[in-house]
């Protein structure tokens, strides 16, 4: 294919995708003087971090969870900014509230102490030191692959090994990944609900708990280290990152379709748009499923240029409903789970491509403020105005293939509400907007509606994530499908590292 110009003449890097990767790619970058051209071909940024109308009030309708703030302080840091001048982050105490159909009741905190408390009332006092135990345990494997994997442009087994040296290959063998996090947390806790609600963290990163190796339970300490609600709504967030962009110099546009990166010389030297109109680059860093590239969507030329393997399993993807509703019997949180009676059973209709007959559910209460309670049956549980949730169930990533039928849907979301109020919750629905795998796969082409890139079903599946750079010269990738892998901090870390990739690259090959 020719291209818009040599090399030489070309100075912008282009980012493709103005999600929560791609805007950290372009503030990396342009942190360091370059300039840089976000293209999203949606109507407002944010990808995977959206928010939808439903009776004139705004909905955070995707991520919900704000962690590792870290990253995205990092980030802001290396701009020469503060990411509280931005964005108000509010703390949270109460962690997330647990429900079973059983009538049981349990709050998580950020205080360790507190949780201790509750699970001792809960379960008794073993499980409440298995608890202890899990905190310690977590800690110690977050630490080990913390520096060698997360802040890491291409890790591998040898590199998290080695990375203290003969300290770190005996560490490497205390991260856990020789059994699944099912079995671990059977070491830990005696009670099978606090096995379920530990083995849940496994769907963050959009996996099945029984095949993930235990490794990934150093979520939930990703979790106790912190978790923040975004004032004003996830979606701030979005806004915040593409303020600090824009007063880097960053062009953003939007309603701006990517047809083909345009190649040269076996490089990457800018993109054509939908529209005809082509765009040179010096770099271009893709925010986008890697599985597009490799699919040819965005030029023959990129066929295979990330190597994804065709045995890669996709992630979960979901069933959302975005709903005002009022509320009563369940005291809500802001972050709230209502389990089923049989979680194995569910993991096996995911497994089987199958819409759950029991699921578990998750209720993003967005206008909730925690009040801590050790026994959150006394606490509020009547909500007298039209409250914004955000309701989940997970769901088999096949939304490129047969659509479920409205019908199966609706029954879907009927099982759902029956297991809301077998633990105690009682919607009065006044709108809903709802969204499935199919939805998800047409706002993230290439995915089948998978929300966190590849499931994570081995240890060595965290390690075969497509990198930063790609097999093209100049092309880097950026998102929940490459490298560190899905969740908000960790997508803000990989368009920090593909940032930092073209960045280098680019100096040692100056335009």
């Amino acid at each position: 294919m020719s291209a818009v110009g040599t090399v030489a003449e070309i100075g912008a890097v282009v980012v493709i995708g103005g999600g929560v990767g791609g805007l950290s790619a372009a503030i990396q970058v342009a942190a360091s003087g370059r300039r840089v051209v976000v293209l999203e071909r949606a109507a407002r940024i944010g990808g995977k971090m959206r928010e939808l109308s439903v009776s004139g009030r705004s909905i955070d309708s995707g991520p919900t969870v704000m962690t590792m703030r870290w990253a995205f302080d990092q980030l802001f840091a290396a701009a020469g900014r503060e990411l509280k001048t931005y964005v108000e982050l509010v703390p949270l105490e109460v962690l997330a509230r647990h429900g079973w159909p059983d009538g049981a009741r349990l709050d998580l905190f950020a205080d360790i102490e507190a949780s201790v408390a509750a699970i001792d009332a809960f379960a008794g006092a073993g499980d409440a030191a298995g608890y202890r135990r899990f905190c310690a345990h977590t800690e110690k494997i977050f630490a080990i692959v913390e520096q060698p994997f997360l802040q890491s442009a291409r890790p591998s087994v040898a590199a998290v090994v080695t990375a203290k040296g003969l300290r770190g290959a005996l560490e490497f063998a205390r991260i856990d990944w020789h059994r699944s996090m099912w079995r671990a947390l059977s070491s830990f806790f005696k009670d099978p609900r606090l096995r379920q609600l530990f083995a849940r963290y496994a769907t963050y990163y959009g996996s099945s708990p029984f095949r993930a190796p235990a490794t990934l339970n150093l979520i939930a300490h990703v979790e106790r280290d912190g978790v923040w609600r975004v004032a004003g709504g996830m979606y701030r967030l979005a806004e915040a990152l593409e303020r600090c962009a824009t007063e880097l110099g960053v062009e953003i546009r939007t309603g701006c379709e990517v047809a083909e990166v345009l190649t040269e010389a076996g490089r990457a030297v800018g993109v054509q748009l939908r529209s005809g109109e082509r765009v040179p680059a010096a770099a271009v860093i893709v925010n986008a499923a890697p599985q597009a590239l490799d699919e040819g969507r965005l030029g023959e030329q990129l066929r295979g240029c990330v190597g994804i393997s065709a045995k890669a399993p996709r992630s979960l993807s979901a069933v959302t409903w975005s709903a005002l509703a009022r509320t009563r019997g369940f005291p809500l949180a802001h972050h709230n789970v209502f389990f089923s009676r049989d979680y194995a059973k569910e993991f096996r209709a995911l497994e089987a491509g199958e819409l759950i007959d029991e699921p578990t559910v998750y209720v993003h209460a967005q206008d909730r403020i925690d009040r801590p309670t050790t026994n959150p049956a006394q606490a509020q549980h009547e909500w007298s105005e039209p409250e914004r949730l955000l309701i989940l169930v997970n769901a088999p990533a096949r939304g490129d293939q047969a659509p479920w039928s409205t019908t199966d849907l609706d029954a879907l979301e009927r099982r759902s509400h029956a297991i809301m109020r077998a633990c105690g919750l009682e919607l009065d629905l006044i709108e809903v907007q709802r969204s499935s795998p199919e939805t998800f796969e047409d706002l993230f082409p290439a995915t089948g509606g998978a929300l966190y890139g590849f499931a994570t079903h081995s240890m060595s599946s965290p390690f075969q994530r497509p990198p930063t750079r790609t097999k093209l010269a100049g092309l880097y990738l950026a998102g929940g499908g490459a490298h560190p892998g899905a969740g908000i901090p960790m997508v803000c870390l990989s368009g920090q590292l593909a940032g930092r990739a073209a960045i280098e690259d680019l100096d040692l090959d100056p335009v």
